[in-house]
C-alpha cells in the first residue's frame, strides 16, 4: 500500500472512530436538599401546624391591646379558649387567655415563642391532654409532652412556675377514662419531683362520690364545660392563682 493510500485509510478510520464516540451528555445539578424541619417538628413536638391563623389572631389582639406583663397566663386547648369569664373569675390577678381549640400539648410547646415567652407571665396555668389521648397518643406520650412543654418554657423563662390542670373526665370521652387516669397519675408523679410544676386535680372533684361522671358540669356536647364546670375549676385553681400575685 502506498503512502497516499495509507493516509486515506488512517483518515477514514479516524472519522469512523469519531463517529462512534458519544458527546458528553449535560446532566442537571442534583436537587437542593429540602430544608430541615424545625426542631420541634423533627422531634414530634407539634401535632398540627395549622394553628398559625390562631397565632396571627393573638398577635393582632396584642397589637391592638397590649396584654399586661407579669400576668397569669392560661394556655391550652378549648377548655381554656372557652373560658370567657376568666377575667371575672379571677378579678384579683391580671390574666391572659391564649387557649386555642382542638390543640394538643405539643402545639403549645411548638408555639411557645409566640404565646408564652413574649408575655413574661408570673405563672402559667396549662390545660391540654384529652385531645391528645383522643387522637391516639398514649398516657406515657402525653406525660412526656408535658415535660417537654415545661422544659421549653424554662429555656427562655427560667424558674417559671407551671400549674398543670388535670385532664377532665368528659362524658363524651368516657371510653378514655383509663388512659386519662393513667396520664394524670404520671403527670402528678412528675410534678411531685419538680418544685416548679404543680398538678391540680380537677378530675376527682368532677366525679360523683361513687366515681361516676357528672354530666351536669358539661354543655350539650358533653365534652366542653358549662358555667358550673368553670365555677368548679375557679374554686380549685383560685389558691394557685392568688399565690402567684
Amino acid at each position: 500500500m502506498g503512502m497516499k493510500s495509507g493516509l486515506v485509510c488512517a483518515a477514514l478510520a479516524a472519522v469512523l472512530l469519531g463517529g462512534c464516540a458519544q458527546a458528553p451528555v449535560a446532566t442537571a445539578p442534583p436537587p437542593a436538599p429540602a430544608p430541615a424541619p424545625p426542631p420541634e417538628v423533627a422531634s414530634g413536638q407539634v401535632s398540627n401546624a395549622a394553628w398559625a391563623a390562631d397565632m396571627d389572631h393573638f398577635a393582632a389582639q396584642d397589637a391592638a391591646n397590649p396584654p399586661p406583663r407579669n400576668a397569669v397566663l392560661f394556655i391550652g386547648s378549648s377548655s381554656i379558649r372557652k373560658w370567657t369569664s376568666l377575667a371575672q373569675d379571677f378579678p384579683e390577678a391580671p390574666v391572659i387567655n391564649r387557649g386555642f381549640g382542638g390543640s394538643e400539648v405539643r402545639d403549645s410547646t411548638y408555639y411557645a415563642d409566640r404565646i408564652v415567652v413574649p408575655y413574661h407571665p408570673r405563672e402559667i396555668v396549662f390545660y391540654a391532654g384529652d385531645n391528645d389521648l383522643a387522637a391516639g397518643r398514649s398516657p406515657q406520650q402525653v406525660a412526656a409532652d408535658v415535660a417537654a412543654f415545661v422544659q421549653r418554657v424554662r429555656r427562655d423563662l427560667p424558674g417559671e412556675p407551671v400549674v398543670y390542670v388535670a385532664i377532665k373526665p368528659s362524658p363524651s370521652r368516657a371510653n378514655l377514662l383509663p388512659q386519662i387516669r393513667q396520664a394524670n397519675a404520671l403527670i402528678e408523679a412528675m410534678a411531685a419531683k419538680d418544685p416548679g410544676l404543680t398538678f391540680v386535680d380537677v378530675f376527682t372533684p368532677m366525679l360523683k362520690a361513687d366515681g361516676s361522671l357528672r354530666p351536669e358540669l358539661f354543655g350539650p356536647d358533653m365534652l366542653h364545660m358549662n358555667a358550673d364546670g368553670y365555677a368548679l375549676w375557679t374554686r380549685l385553681l383560685k389558691p394557685y392563682v392568688d399565690a402567684a400575685r
